[in-house]
């Protein structure tokens, strides 16, 4: 996913988006913010992804979190797997 993309799609959704580079990182590396034109949610994302997905469930009441549930609910996953699958998600990188 591209930052600019991004930027454009949420600002169609009624979202403000920024990114600052983090600090003490390398020159790559960035925090994106958004919040709701009418300030009624907003955030910190550490990726692309993450800022897409966290308006993503904003914008449809957690529909990719409850989709993460109920697969995991519907699959037998062990204890360890279901803890590797809640780091990386929890981390943007599933």
């Amino acid at each position: 996913m591209k930052w600019s993309e991004i930027k454009k799609w949420a600002k169609a959704k009624g979202y403000n988006v920024s990114r600052e580079k983090a600090e003490n990182t390398d020159e790559y590396t960035y925090e994106y913010t958004w919040a709701k034109d009418d300030e009624s949610a907003g955030g910190l994302a550490t990726s692309v992804k993450g800022l897409a997905t966290d308006i993503y469930n904003n914008i449809t009441d957690n529909k990719h979190l409850e989709h993460q549930r109920t697969y995991q609910e519907n699959h037998d996953l062990s204890e360890y797997e279901s803890e590797k699958a809640l780091f990386w998600f929890k981390n943007g990188q599933y």
